[in-house]
């Protein structure tokens, strides 16, 4: 049964924001992971409740690290033949110990249909008039939300937490030497495969896989490529509800999202493009936020959502504890 809308909005207060662990060191964190890198080739990563847009961190939902993180594991685990992964364990709901890799500095987002929002995205600037976008030329006559004919590729370069990603071309991606001619056509090679895996998992769910993003990473002893952070969750893809795609899509309407675009949707409607203070986000927005996780998550993986303990930080602080540094006390 999922949670109701109150149990949902009494999580707020005692949502996971942040984890600090001194004996683990200082952590590095990103949009919504806190992670600590252990000194034997290991990290762990602590997946919080963070809602991050406009490369800015704008509040928590209540469950959203549980869903991201175990989200991920179930897909690292059914790819896991496609390309090998950093993963190594689950060791909280919100906790996942990893391969500790050299990232790769930049994404691979893999499109199946033009739309978006955000400034990365192909009808943010296909709406302008561009034509030519991540060095790929589109066709005159495309609406919002159209399929296309092709899964497109588009890279995007990513230099630090909170800067925005720069989109470039495929050819740039070579000609700057952000990895190599070899390397570049393994990660094509792999994201392509990823995305017709979860195509095939979303269709079978009721649901349509509109878009990837996909990161990667390097051994630092053997330079084998492998998957890193997370794929195929509301924050790093695209869903929409299949069933009602076709007949909302006819009526102009925005397909029924799973993922996070469904918040960044209000903030555009309150005119905020993450300048200057943003809007609080309402009581409706979280638990509706929360709820559509949830419901992706069970989309998905067919498994009932069962939801972990709150607060959070003294059950994280019980799973870290064998990886702790020793006491010198």
């Amino acid at each position: 049964m999922l949670p109701t809308r109150k149990q949902i909005l009494d999580l707020v207060p005692s949502a996971l924001l942040t984890f600090k662990a001194d004996d683990l060191g200082k952590p590095v964190s990103g949009r919504t992971r806190d992670s600590f890198t252990l000194g034997d080739g290991r990290r762990i990563s602590v997946v919080t409740d963070r809602i991050a847009l406009f490369d800015r961190i704008l509040g928590a939902v209540p469950y959203k690290g549980q869903v991201l993180n175990q989200l991920a594991a179930f897909w690292f685990e059914h790819t896991a033949d496609i390309v090998p992964n950093s993963m190594i364990e689950v060791l909280d709901p919100n906790v996942m110990l990893s391969r500790h890799l050299k990232r790769i500095p930049m994404q691979i987002v893999v499109r199946g249909y033009i739309t978006g929002a955000t400034p990365t995205s192909l009808w943010y600037s296909y709406s302008q008039g561009k034509r030519e976008i991540y060095g790929i030329r589109f066709p005159d006559g495309l609406n919002k939300n159209d399929m296309l004919i092709k899964p497109a590729l588009t890279p995007i370069l990513r230099t630090g937490p909170g800067i925005m990603g720069e989109m470039v071309s495929a050819k740039a991606v070579v000609s700057r030497g952000v990895v190599d001619a070899k390397v570049w056509d393994q990660m094509c090679n792999y994201a392509r495969k990823l995305f017709e895996r979860g195509k095939e998992v979303a269709e079978e769910a009721g649901l349509i896989l509109v878009d990837a993003l996909y990161e990667f990473g390097t051994d630092p002893e053997t330079g084998a490529l492998m998957l890193i952070n997370e794929l195929h969750t509301p924050d790093a893809s695209r869903f929409w509800l299949a069933n009602s795609y076709a007949a909302r899509k006819a009526a102009r309407q925005d397909p029924e999202h799973f993922d996070n675009e469904f918040v960044y949707l209000w903030y555009d409607k309150q005119g905020y493009d993450g300048e200057g203070e943003p809007p609080i986000l309402p009581d409706d927005i979280i638990y509706e936020a929360s709820l559509r996780y949830i419901q992706v998550y069970e989309y998905l993986t067919r498994k009932t959502f069962e939801p972990a303990e709150y607060p959070a930080t003294e059950r994280i602080e019980t799973a870290v504890a064998p990886y702790r540094a020793p006491s010198n006390g």
